[in-house]
C-alpha cells in the first residue's frame, strides 16, 4: 500500500511539472500598434486659380495740340495731381486772337449788311402793294435779304471757328488723375492733331486689372459646372485677391466686372477684367501682378493632410489606410494644395480611414488597431492615448 501511494505522488508531481513546463513555453499574444486615423469627409471647397494679369488705368487721356504754334507756357510739376480743367500748356495765342478779333469784324459787317438788307426787303414789300415799284425791284431786294443772311450765319460760323481756335491755345486736362512727364519743353514748335503726345493722364484709383484665362481652363470649368460637380462661386461680381511682383499680398480686394466674349487667335487664352481700389497708389499702370480669382466651388472636396502623403522617386502619390482592421496603401492622385492639405482627385472616397500618426510603425497588411482623431488636434489626442 505504501509503494502505491508513493507511485500516485510521484506520478502527480511529474505531472504538475510537465504542466508547468508546458505554460512557460507558450508564447505572449502579439500587441497590435496603435495608429491615429481620420475618417475622410466630404465638404465645401472654393476652386480658387491664380492667374497672371496687368494693372491698366481707369481713365488715361493723352494731351495733344489741336492747333499749331510756339509752346510758350508748361502750367504742371509733372507726376502732380491735376483736375479736369486745369491748364497744361499755353501755345503762342496771337495769331489766334487776331485771326478771332478779324472775325468777329466780319461778324459785325454782316450783320450791318443783313440789318440793310431787312430794312429795304420791308419797304419794298409795302411799296409793290401800291404799285409804286416793280414786282422785279421787289423780288430782287427780297433775294438780297436771304443772301444777307446767309453772309450773316457764315461769319458767325468763322467767328466761332476762330474763337474755338483761340481756346485751344489753352490745353486743358480732359479727365482729373496724375500727370506724366511732359515730352516737349517752351519754345518747342507744336503741330495740331501731332502723333507724339506732349504728355498724358490717368486716373490711378481705381484701376483695371487685365486678367488672362486659357480657353482649356474655361472649358473644364464649364464642362464640370454643366455636370453637377461644381457650383458657380458668383456672377460678374466675384472677388479676386492679388499678389504682387514682390510676392506680397495686395492689402485691397477687388472685383470682376466682364469677361471676355473671344479667344486671343495669338496667345489661346481669354481677358477677364477686375476693377480695384488703388488709394495710396501703390499700384502704377503695367504693372505685373498675380490674380487669385474664386470660380468654382466643389461641393464634395476631399482633403488630406499632407503629412499623411509620401511621394515616391517616380512622383507617384500614396496613402497608408486603415481597411477591416489591416494596413492597406493605395496611390491617390492630388491636385493644389490648401493650407496644409493636398485637395485629392482621385484615389479616395469618403468614409476612407486615412493613417496620419504612426504609419512609420507599421507596414502594409500589419493588424493595427486605429484611434479616430480630430485632424486640428490629432497630435495631442494620439499623445493621450498612448499615455493610457
Amino acid at each position: 500500500m505504501h509503494i502505491t501511494l508513493r507511485k500516485t505522488l510521484l506520478s502527480l508531481a511529474l505531472s504538475l511539472a510537465l504542466a508547468g513546463c508546458g505554460e512557460q513555453a507558450a508564447p505572449p499574444p502579439a500587441s497590435q500598434a496603435e495608429v491615429g486615423v481620420i475618417s475622410l469627409q466630404p465638404q465645401a471647397q472654393r476652386i480658387t486659380s491664380e492667374l497672371p494679369g496687368r494693372t491698366k488705368a481707369w481713365l488715361s487721356a493723352e494731351i495733344r495740340p489741336q492747333v499749331g504754334g510756339i509752346l510758350q507756357k508748361r502750367l504742371f510739376t509733372e507726376g502732380s495731381q491735376v483736375k479736369t480743367g486745369d491748364v497744361l500748356y499755353i501755345i503762342e495765342p496771337a495769331p489766334y486772337q487776331a485771326a478771332f478779333d478779324q472775325a468777329k469784324a466780319n461778324t459785325a459787317e454782316a450783320r450791318a449788311t443783313l440789318d440793310a438788307a431787312q430794312l429795304k426787303a420791308r419797304r419794298y414789300a409795302n411799296l409793290v402793294k401800291i404799285d409804286a415799284v416793280s414786282q422785279q425791284d421787289n423780288e430782287d431786294a427780297q433775294s438780297s435779304l436771304q443772301s444777307a443772311k446767309a453772309a450773316y450765319q457764315a461769319a458767325q460760323a468763322a467767328q466761332e471757328s476762330a474763337r474755338i481756335d483761340l481756346a485751344h491755345t489753352r490745353l486743358q486736362a480732359p479727365i482729373s488723375g496724375r500727370v506724366e512727364t511732359s515730352s516737349v519743353t517752351p519754345g518747342a514748335l507744336v503741330t495740331a492733331s501731332q502723333d507724339a503726345a506732349l504728355t498724358t493722364v490717368q486716373q490711378l484709383d481705381p484701376l483695371y486689372i487685365d486678367i488672362t484665362q486659357s480657353s482649356a481652363q474655361v472649358l473644364h470649368y464649364k464642362r464640370e459646372l454643366a455636370a453637377g460637380r461644381l457650383t458657380a462661386s458668383g456672377d460678374n461680381e466675384a472677388q479676386i485677391r492679388l499678389v504682387l511682383e514682390d510676392g506680397s499680398e495686395y492689402a485691397h480686394s477687388g472685383s470682376l466686372q466682364f469677361s471676355g466674349a473671344s479667344v486671343s487667335q495669338s496667345t489661346g487664352s481669354v481677358t477677364l477684367r477686375a476693377v480695384i481700389p488703388n488709394p495710396e497708389g501703390l499700384l502704377l499702370p503695367g504693372m505685373y501682378v498675380r490674380a487669385q480669382l474664386d470660380e468654382a466651388v466643389d461641393q464634395q472636396a476631399l482633403l488630406v493632410p499632407q503629412r499623411a502623403v509620401t511621394r515616391s522617386a517616380s512622383g507617384a502619390t500614396s496613402v497608408l489606410l486603415v481597411v477591416d482592421g489591416k494596413v492597406e496603401q493605395r496611390q491617390i492622385e492630388v491636385g493644389r494644395s490648401v493650407e496644409n492639405q493636398w485637395w485629392v482627385e482621385s484615389g479616395l472616397a469618403a468614409g476612407d480611414q486615412v493613417i496620419i500618426e504612426g504609419g512609420q510603425k507599421v507596414r502594409v497588411g500589419d493588424s493595427v488597431k486605429s484611434v479616430t482623431l480630430q485632424q486640428a488636434s490629432s497630435t495631442d489626442q494620439l499623445a493621450a492615448n498612448a499615455a493610457q
